[in-house]
């Protein structure tokens, strides 16, 4: 990588920091670790890391707590790490903005894969951070615009704004009820079939002939904007 790219451990067992600084260092990343949340929210103003490994089951401020405050705000990714390995525990990190879980106990190689994948999913364009760009897709938030294949796209506020927030967040899983509450806000007194209608609109206008990527019904949960490069 040619810049250091930076990586926030939260974990209060200072041996599992330990253990996944050396492998993040061999890789060539930058390491700053916090040992409980508050900690960690303090580091995060003063270092503004790239990503986050944040532990959920911390004394004081958890990692539930600490997610949920970082991402009121912040784009940052976070990877989630915990010994909480049930269904409900993934999906309650996925709603709160976390970008990907990993259970405890964990191989050190996997987590330092994660890290690079999440990097890379997250990454964006640096020039321009409101504008993405992926194979025959440029979506830019600066003026509403979407470019598929070379041809504009005309789309609604609402299905633009779905559309950024998936390819902003490529590989993620959103809920509908988080994307009720990120597109639509807390005083909408819609249902999810919103989303849903929404998301239909926008499948009939990007999803067809494309092999780079797709946006997928994740069964019981919610969509994700798959990219398979």
């Amino acid at each position: 990588m040619d810049l250091k790219e930076k990586v926030l451990i939260i974990d209060d067992d200072e041996n599992i920091c330990e253990l996944v600084s050396l492998y993040l260092l061999k890789e060539g990343y930058e390491v700053v670790s916090a040992f409980h949340g508050r900690e960690g929210l303090e580091k995060f103003k003063t270092e503004n890391p790239d990503i986050i490994i944040l532990d959920i089951m911390m004394p004081g401020m958890d990692g539930w707590e600490v997610c949920r405050t970082i991402k009121r705000k912040h784009t940052t990714p976070i990877l989630m790490l915990s010994a909480k390995g049930e269904t409900f525990d993934k999906v309650l990190g996925l709603e709160l903005g976390a970008d990907d879980y990993i259970v405890k106990p964990f191989d050190p190689k996997e987590l330092v894969a994660r890290v690079k994948a999440v990097l890379r999913r997250s990454g964006g364009n640096r020039e321009n951070p409101n504008e993405i760009v992926l194979p025959d897709l440029v979506v830019n938030k600066d003026n509403y615009s979407v470019i598929l294949r070379g041809e504009s796209i005309e789309m609604p506020p609402k299905e633009f704004l779905l559309l950024y927030q998936f390819v902003s967040n490529p590989n993620t899983v959103f809920t509908r009820e988080k994307l009720l509450h990120n597109i639509w806000g807390f005083d909408f007194y819609g249902d999810s079939r919103t989303v849903d209608v929404h998301i239909k609109r926008l499948r009939a206008k990007i999803n067809i002939g494309n092999t780079e990527w797709e946006l997928k019904t994740i069964w019981g949960i919610g969509y994700k904007f798959e990219v398979k490069s």
